[in-house]
């Protein structure tokens, strides 16, 4: 299917672009809605600078358009409207200074080591700098299956296996388990986790209160947090459905 995207390809020019073909159709879902006006962007990783042209295309004139690598070659890559920063993207120290200067974005893409450990750090130093209404992509995800990349298959260190629990981590909530699994503030913001072929998103917005159940009977309205509070809960169905 004809997209932004597939089209732009056609446009290349010398700079090397590289992405897995079904990351297309997943730009265009995701993003699709950050074209409409002027955002703040940030890609970790730059390589041959082929993708700075086609963000550059993509988002609306006057973003703020920066690139991060480690390579300081890759600084001469940067063009009108965009920034090239030199650092390591697991460096919290440079994250901050990163965030301070650019942030808050309202799209991240990790398209940077693939290593996993460097994925989790980005992750956990510049979610704060996300904006509310935000997009974090981390491409590339396969490689938390390599163990070359500190993955492996139900490797715990993994970035699949730390995307996992993002999802646990916003269903915090509703725990009645306390001990083993208590509430964590990322549930306040974290509104999905969003998986596809290669790729992870997390979009942020930020809560100003708690979940609540609705409940409308005649007309009237009520909320209620009670279930929130709840300890050893059974399902009303318990004992109904052959168990």
């Amino acid at each position: 299917m004809s997209n932004f995207f597939t089209e732009y390809l056609k446009t290349t020019d010398d700079r090397l672009l590289s992405k897995w073909t079904q990351y297309f159709d997943t730009y265009t879902r995701e993003l699709t809605r950050f074209r409409q006006r002027p955002v703040s962007f940030l890609e970790i990783g730059v390589f041959k600078g082929g993708s700075i042209p086609m963000w550059k295309a993509f988002f609306a004139e006057g973003s703020r358009l920066t690139f991060i690598d480690i390579d300081p070659d890759c600084a001469k890559l940067a063009e009108e409207g965009t920034t090239v920063e030199i650092g390591n993207q697991a460096d919290p120290a440079f994250l901050a200074e990163l965030a301070a200067k650019h942030g808050p974005f309202d799209v991240i893409l990790d398209d940077g080591s693939h290593v996993c450990a460097h994925q989790v750090a980005s992750f956990e130093n510049l979610w704060p700098h996300v904006a509310d209404g935000g997009l974090y992509l981390v491409e590339d995800c396969h490689t938390s299956y390599w163990p070359g990349f500190g993955g492996g298959y139900r490797n715990e260190a993994s970035w699949i296996e730390y995307a996992k629990r993002l999802t646990d981590r916003m269903h915090s909530w509703y725990t009645d388990q306390d001990a083993m699994f208590p509430f964590d503030p990322i549930a306040r913001e974290l509104h999905s986790v969003r998986f596809y072929d290669s790729i992870t998103v997390a979009e942020k917005r930020v809560k100003a209160e708690p979940p609540a159940t609705v409940y409308a009977q005649n007309g009237k309205v009520q909320l209620s947090r009670r279930a929130l509070e709840i300890r050893g809960r059974k399902s009303a169905f318990a004992g109904k459905d052959g168990r």
